[in-house]
């Protein structure tokens, strides 16, 4: 096998994210509408599929693989496929995004089956907003499940929050606090207009920008350049050297050139961009040839030619892509 993958304008890629389902038991308001219709079981990749996919791609030259969803701790045999994805010669690291609902109980299975790392959703600390940002969630689970994740042995356990105008804003300081307290790393997020979830995205929208500077108005923030293998671009914190503070943008600050990734969603649509349409169905590929992985080399390779330069999201948030984002891959 080719052990390099590049796309047409010479970026290499080496970094996978992989859904393991559309489902999620949260339904955030940034993510999903609030009446959501979930793929029928028979268009989801099996866990073998799933395995297989990943076994092609290390093959090919990744080297970091996320596993996201909806929220993938939910998919039945979550920890297996973990497991084996983790155990393939040639990966450097298997990590994960979760809602943290499920972490309770299966944080320390997932950092032992090889998990390296734990990216976790945390958008508020109000019981009340965070009900009302995920309309069914319950703060305390998930505060529970990051001490759990803490806990577990993971090399990093880091938190992402998606600000907000009106909604989160005004608990910025109180999430940096939280991360202190609890010696791990906190990222802010721009909203991306992925979805119709049946509001302006314009009017909630707010910049990294905006946020950096509500920090740096309690904080003195050191710029650096560790890489975590994303598009997160991160600060240190001079008097709180456990936590660093990341800041994803792809709104006001486009992370398109150094692109290094590509997505496939449970469906097995291999998606070039998170902010274009174009994708690669590689599922019907993976159930017409089930012993033959050529066919499916050749069909990746060729598509990711024609991987977009960028992608054209707008600080006014209207909608650009109908695809919701548990249909991304987190």
């Amino acid at each position: 096998m080719n052990a390099v993958m590049q796309d047409g304008f010479g970026r290499q890629i080496d970094y996978l994210r992989m859904s393991v389902t559309d489902r999620c038991d949260f339904r955030c308001v940034y993510c999903m509408a609030k009446n959501m219709t979930f793929l029928p079981r028979q268009q989801v990749l099996t866990l073998e599929e799933l395995q297989r996919l990943a076994t092609l791609f290390v093959g090919l030259g990744v080297r970091k693989i996320r596993l996201t969803g909806g929220e993938p701790l939910i998919r039945p045999g979550i920890v297996e496929l973990c497991r084996n994805i983790a155990a393939l010669p040639g990966l450097r690291e298997l990590v994960m995004t979760s809602n943290g609902s499920q972490l309770g109980r299966l944080a320390r299975p997932l950092a032992e089956a090889g998990v390296k790392r734990m990216n976790i959703s945390l958008d508020s600390l109000d019981g009340q907003k965070f009900r009302a940002i995920t309309r069914i969630g319950d703060l305390d689970q998930v505060l529970g499940g990051i001490e759990a994740a803490r806990d577990a042995g993971f090399e990093r356990v880091k938190l992402n929050c998606v600000v907000m105008k009106g909604r989160n804003f005004d608990e910025v300081l109180a999430l940096v606090q939280y991360a202190i307290d609890q010696r791990i790393d906190i990222s802010f997020i721009e909203e991306m207009p992925l979805g119709d979830v049946g509001r302006s995205r314009g009017e909630s929208f707010c910049s990294s920008d905006e946020v950096r500077a509500l920090i740096a108005s309690q904080h003195r923030l050191l710029d650096s350049t560790e890489n975590s293998g994303g598009p997160a671009r991160y600060v240190r914190l001079e008097r709180h050297p456990d936590t660093r503070i990341g800041f994803i943008s792809p709104n006001s600050h486009n992370f398109c050139g150094s692109c290094n990734r590509v997505r496939m969603t449970v469906e097995g649509k291999l998606l070039l961009c998170l902010g274009q349409e174009d994708a690669l169905d590689l599922r019907g590929l993976l159930r017409r040839y089930p012993l033959d992985d050529q066919p499916l080399i050749n069909a990746v390779q060729k598509a990711l030619r024609g991987k977009p330069l960028r992608h054209d999201f707008s600080p006014e948030g209207e909608v650009q892509i109908v695809r919701f984002m548990n249909m991304s891959g987190g």
